[in-house]
C-alpha cells in the first residue's frame, strides 16, 4: 500500500496556489487531479473521479468551498473520500461550518509551508483510517 499513490482532488480558483501544491503533493506519491472551482469539481466527481481526499478553498467565485461540501453531500458523491478544507480564512464559525459539513480537516494556508500543508493531509488520511479500522472492528 506504501508505494501505492493515493488520489487528491485539489479545487483552488488560484491557479499559482493549485500548480504549486499539483507539484508538491506529485512529488509525495500522489496522483493529482485538480479543479479550478467547485462546479468543476462536482463535474470530475458525477464522472466517476473517486478520491481518497478532496482538499478545497473556501473562497471561490460562483461557488464557495461551503456550497460545494453540501452538494457532495447532497448528491452523495465520492462518500468515501475525505474532505479536507485549505483556506486563508481563520474565523471559528467557517471551521465549525466545514466541519459541520464532513470536513476531517481544517488547514490555514498561511499558517503551514506548501510541505507542512502535506504532512497534515497525511496525518488527516491516517486518523481517518484509523477511525475507520476501529468502526470496522467494533
Amino acid at each position: 500500500m506504501s508505494g501505492e499513490k493515493q488520489k487528491i482532488l485539489m479545487v483552488d480558483d488560484d491557479k499559482f496556489i493549485l500548480d504549486m501544491y499539483a507539484l508538491k503533493f506529485s512529488q509525495n506519491n500522489f496522483e493529482v487531479h485538480v479543479a479550478g472551482n467547485g462546479e468543476e469539481a462536482l463535474e470530475r466527481l458525477r464522472a466517476g473521479l473517486s478520491p481518497q481526499v478532496i482538499l478545497m478553498d473556501l473562497i471561490m467565485p460562483d461557488m464557495d468551498g461551503f456550497e460545494m461540501l453540501e452538494k457532495i453531500n447532497a448528491d452523495k458523491l465520492s462518500p468515501n473520500s475525505i474532505k479536507i478544507v485549505l483556506s486563508n480564512r481563520t474565523e471559528q464559525a467557517d471551521i465549525d461550518k466545514s466541519r459541520s459539513l464532513g470536513a476531517a480537516g481544517y488547514i490555514v494556508k498561511a499558517n503551514f509551508t506548501p510541505v507542512e500543508v502535506i504532512e497534515k493531509v497525511k496525518e488527516i488520511l491516517k486518523a481517518e483510517s484509523q477511525e475507520k479500522i476501529k468502526a470496522v472492528n467494533k
